[in-house]
């Protein structure tokens, strides 16, 4: 079987990270989301594991999201001592920028039957199916791994166990205007061919 390459080269190109200030705050259908984690689940995935979870945010979903990391943020920092005010702020408004976010987990296979490198290799894996499924629809998307994504304490709202990740956030809204283009340096500087 074959597809167009030239389209697949230019959506694979021109791809790009767009922050939710961006977002015309216009919804996307629930039928580009679906889609998205349609292709998300047909990622590479070693041993067929599979790891990758995802929980959707939208409307009032939205905000019970914010009102939780929020106060999650609060309660861990209180605790440690490196509460920022500004950083609580942005937990609690920034979710609201976005049409859609979508929560991404990284499940542990109980068998422990690959790394877990490789498990979230494939969780990265299926983000970049997203990202790229929002793209070809003209939405945008930005991955989001900051905030709570890293506290232990917050897992358990995303339906994660202990051995399992939150791997961060995917925010998803209808761009304001048209997506800059971007650069990289030559492949060339990248590869080494052994012939």
């Amino acid at each position: 079987m074959r597809y167009n390459t030239t389209e697949l080269n230019h959506l694979l190109r021109h791809r790009r990270s767009i922050y939710p200030r961006d977002y015309t705050g216009e919804p996307v259908p629930d039928s580009v989301i679906e889609q998205m984690v349609e292709n998300a689940n047909w990622a590479p995935t070693h041993k067929l594991t599979e790891p990758w979870r995802f929980t959707v945010f939208t409307g009032a979903g939205l905000q019970a999201l914010a009102a939780f990391q929020s106060e999650c943020y609060r309660h861990v920092t209180t605790a440690n001592q490196t509460f920022q005010a500004d950083l609580f702020d942005a937990l609690r408004t920034k979710p609201l920028f976005s049409s859609h976010i979508i929560a991404i987990g990284m499940k542990r296979d109980p068998k422990k039957s690959v790394p877990e490198w490789e498990e979230l290799g494939a969780v990265f894996c299926a983000i970049q199916n997203m990202m790229l499924t929002a793209a070809a629809h003209g939405v945008g998307s930005y991955l989001s791994t900051g905030g709570i994504t890293q506290f232990a304490e917050a897992k358990p709202f995303f339906d994660l166990g202990e051995e399992d990740k939150l791997c961060g956030f995917l925010h998803v809204g209808m761009p304001k205007g048209p997506v800059n283009d971007s650069r990289r340096r030559p492949v060339q500087d990248k590869v080494v061919w052994r012939r």
